[in-house]
């Protein structure tokens, strides 16, 4: 093999993982570890919140790739429990020896790590059912819980920010692991949840087959046309009874929020997670719902 040749094959992953990377999940460990001990007091992750006439349901908040608990919820969970919800999230994916940065773990095994956290939040509130909303790989990964592990019988609607439901090409970076031998592999190995999410994958070649979506959950995407990680962003969208696609910029046109920041501070998008949740009593989604 050329000298070039050796040298591009590590680049590749590399440049595959830092395209994933963009969702902000640098935070140091002191500070991680202080705001997961301050998480309950801030109003998530109480397990003595009970659920509201309301808000009959808890909402279960799915980090995503590189990201955890809770510095990908610093925006969107305090936003729900001004809203008197009870709001929960959980940490999954980890891998032997990486602190702090979750989601790298295979894909299917994550969704019974969910599976576990959805039953313990219930068994603590009383309800019948969740809500699940997740940011990138986060809602994505519900769905194998949903379709095979029993999940749709306790989840009411799943609401996807950015998810990479059919997969991502990274605008064609990914499609550049099959020029280099070994690379996806390597990849597979380091990180499995990365390959899970390549377009075309085994993972999501099963999570689709037979169709999007399951009987008896309602689903809501919410895409951003900026976004540089999941690409195509339409691959976000789902078909099925009971979707609806959102593309952000059809609510604001002028809103630039690209993969990380529509999941980590966009109001907007986060009253349109509000509408998901309630659509009953939802108001309108424009560009003042950045002040709502």
């Amino acid at each position: 093999m050329l000298p070039w040749k050796r040298l591009l094959r590590p680049l590749t992953v590399l440049l595959l993982t830092a395209a994933v990377t963009v969702v902000p999940a640098a935070t140091a460990a002191s500070a991680a570890t202080a705001q997961a001990e301050a998480a309950p007091s801030r109003g998530w992750n109480d397990y003595s919140c009970k659920p509201s006439a309301a808000h009959p349901r808890p909402v279960v908040l799915v980090h995503g790739t590189f990201a955890n608990s809770v510095d990908n919820w610093l925006g969107l969970a305090p936003y729900l429990v001004n809203r008197d919800y009870c709001v929960f999230a959980l940490d999954y994916g980890q891998l032997p020896g990486v602190p702090f940065f979750n989601g790298l773990g295979p894909i299917d095994k994550s969704a019974e790590q969910l599976k576990t956290f959805v039953d313990k939040v219930l068994a603590a509130t009383g309800a019948a059912k969740a809500d699940l909303v997740g940011h990138s790989q986060g809602g994505m990964m519900p769905r194998h819980y949903l379709k095979f592990l029993g999940g749709a019988a306790k989840v009411n609607a799943l609401v996807g920010i950015a998810p990479d439901n059919h997969g991502t090409t990274l605008n064609g970076l990914a499609q550049l692991l099959d020029h280099f031998p070994g690379a996806a592999d390597l990849l597979s190995t380091a990180t499995p949840a990365l390959a899970d999410q390549v377009a075309g994958s085994a993972f999501l070649t099963k999570l689709n087959a037979g169709g999007d979506t399951v009987p008896g959950v309602r689903y809501t995407v919410i895409a951003t046309k900026y976004d540089e990680v999941v690409t195509p962003y339409r691959s976000q969208y789902l078909d099925g009874p009971n979707v609806r696609n959102v593309l952000i910029q059809d609510l604001c046109a002028v809103d630039l929020s690209e993969h990380a920041a529509i999941g980590l501070i966009d109001r907007i998008a986060f009253h349109e997670v509000a509408n998901a949740l309630d659509p009953a009593h939802a108001t309108p989604t424009t560009c003042l719902s950045v002040i709502g």
